[in-house]
């Protein structure tokens, strides 16, 4: 049997990378997507198993001559890890439209039309698995996050319909949602800052989130090799795959906290809220 296809989007760096090295470490195919794909074979290493694919995920023509150059190579996709994107700090009423429109075109409509172009293929297989890499933002929000936690729940809602309308195809879909990882995410080159920030949000929550993650770039608990391994066991298992996957120990506690809650506010309200049939 030929090995399993792996296509991921951001794969040059951080999770991206992670993901792609645990993949060909266990003997994949990857077709590593990047917007600049001669790096890749210097990041991951030579490999008959690797195929760098130059894919920024906000252009079409380039999604679409990605996913052909992949079926061209390897004959198939297997899986398919919706990685690119990239976090900007701020509260709402400091950012722009612009720098919304820019992040949804990446963080989700990138995403979407990944997904699209990847999906004949793999109903024409009859299989397939779809790993939307979202963040424990898309369950649980912070301050300071209101565009970037914004798209990754809509990641996560993305992911969710997927599971229920790529069923009847043998395909399936799940949202990962990890914690605080070593990784480049808090460099300047995935987390960006409002173009006009306001100094009233100085001493708010907001901000202070912000100088937090900031200052403790590089100092994060979370293994993302360890990561990359635990996500590959998860989607390579026989087993259905898990609609939501916190990954790290922060990830999960705050999955369980934000669960507690909802059920908890609920609790006042839940008969008054049930009985609001029209009379008859």
């Amino acid at each position: 049997m030929d090995a399993p296809v792996w296509l991921i989007t951001g794969a040059s760096r951080g999770f991206g990378k992670a993901f792609a090295q645990a993949a060909l470490e266990n003997g994949c195919r990857v077709a590593a997507g990047a917007r600049k794909p001669e790096a890749m074979r210097t990041a991951l290493g030579e490999s008959e198993q690797l195929l760098p694919v130059k894919l920024d995920v906000t252009n079409q023509q380039e999604i679409d001559e990605a996913v052909k150059s992949v079926i061209d190579a390897f004959g198939r996709i297997d899986v398919l890890v919706n990685n690119a994107g990239y976090g900007i700090f701020g509260s709402l009423e400091e950012t722009s439209d612009q720098e919304t429109r820019a992040i949804f075109d990446t963080n989700v409509f990138g995403m979407m039309n990944v997904t699209r172009a990847v999906l004949p293929h793999m109903r024409a297989q009859g299989a397939g698995r779809i790993v939307n890499i979202g963040s424990m933002a898309s369950f649980a929000c912070d301050p300071g996050g209101a565009l970037y936690d914004a798209t990754k729940f809509s990641v996560a809602a993305v992911s969710e319909v997927l599971s229920l309308e790529m069923k009847p195809f043998g395909i399936e879909s799940m949202v990962v949602e990890p914690g605080m990882f070593r990784t480049n995410f808090f460099d300047v080159s995935s987390i960006r800052t409002p173009n006009a920030p306001l100094e009233a949000y100085d001493v708010t929550p907001a901000r202070g989130a912000e100088d937090y993650c900031l200052g403790h770039n590089y100092q994060q608990h979370g293994d993302p090799q360890k990561a990359a391994e635990f996500v590959y066991q998860v989607v390579s298992s026989p087993n259905p795959l898990p609609l939501w996957l916190p990954v790290g120990k922060d990830a999960v506690k705050k999955f369980e906290k934000k669960l507690t809650k909802m059920v908890e506010s609920i609790q006042p309200y839940k008969e008054a809220a049930s009985n609001l049939f029209i009379d008859e």
